[in-house]
């Protein structure tokens, strides 16, 4: 079975590969459900080159257990993010083309693709600024995500996903950025985009997660 390690680094791949970052910007947290361990990528490190012993492991108070490297410089953002919310076990901090396009216009993204209906529920906020690898961005995407929320817009930054495993967090991921490019081309033709409407997405989003699939 692949280490925490392990699906870390290759969680940090595939961001990379899915054009979801850009050089060694972006980061990604999994957190073990038994042992409250978290596996933060390293800071500044080419994901295609990463080995095992690059990952930094914390405990569940946020205390280094393990490894060498320097964490991501948002180390805080994902820790205060996994203490202070117990149903999240995977976060991807992205900065995808479009969610950053609404990121500097400090623009929330509404539902109105199916798939973010599905995945994300009614909206990406966009949480209030913060300065990067400053624990004050935790604090202020934490916010978000404990109003109900699954995922924030981090103005001119980027965008942060999270979910129960990385597969979710991963799908939640392309949801948002394909809703982003929607939005924004919509808005280019002059138009308003039509947002789904609240029941309709509650409904969309309960059948995803309790019935869709095997």
């Amino acid at each position: 079975m692949p280490t925490y390690e392990k699906n870390v680094i290759d969680a940090a791949k595939n961001m990379a590969r899915q054009s979801l970052t850009v050089s060694t910007w972006g980061n990604i947290s999994v957190r073990d459900p038994k042992t409250g361990r978290i596996y933060p990528t390293p800071s500044g490190m080419n994901y295609q080159k990463c080995v095992e012993d690059d990952i930094v492991v914390f405990n569940a108070q946020g205390k280094r257990v393990k490894g060498k490297r320097k964490p991501s410089i948002e180390k805080d953002l994902h820790l205060h993010i996994l203490q202070r919310n117990p149903w999240v076990n995977a976060i991807i901090h992205t900065h995808a083309l479009h969610s950053s396009i609404l990121a500097a216009a400090h623009q929330s993204l509404p539902a109105i693709t199916e798939e973010f209906a599905q995945t994300l529920g009614q909206a990406a906020p966009c949480s209030e600024y913060a300065i990067p690898g400053t624990p004050l961005l935790g604090e202020n995407v934490s916010k978000v995500l404990e109003a109900g929320h699954r995922a924030a817009i981090l103005p001119n930054h980027g965008a942060l996903v999270a979910g129960e495993d990385i597969k979710i967090a991963f799908r939640s991921c392309f949801a948002l950025e394909k809703g982003a490019e929607i939005y924004i081309r919509i808005k280019s033709m002059g138009l308003e985009p039509k947002v789904i409407s609240p029941d309709d997405v509650d409904h969309m989003h309960r059948f995803f997660r309790n019935s869709y699939g095997q």
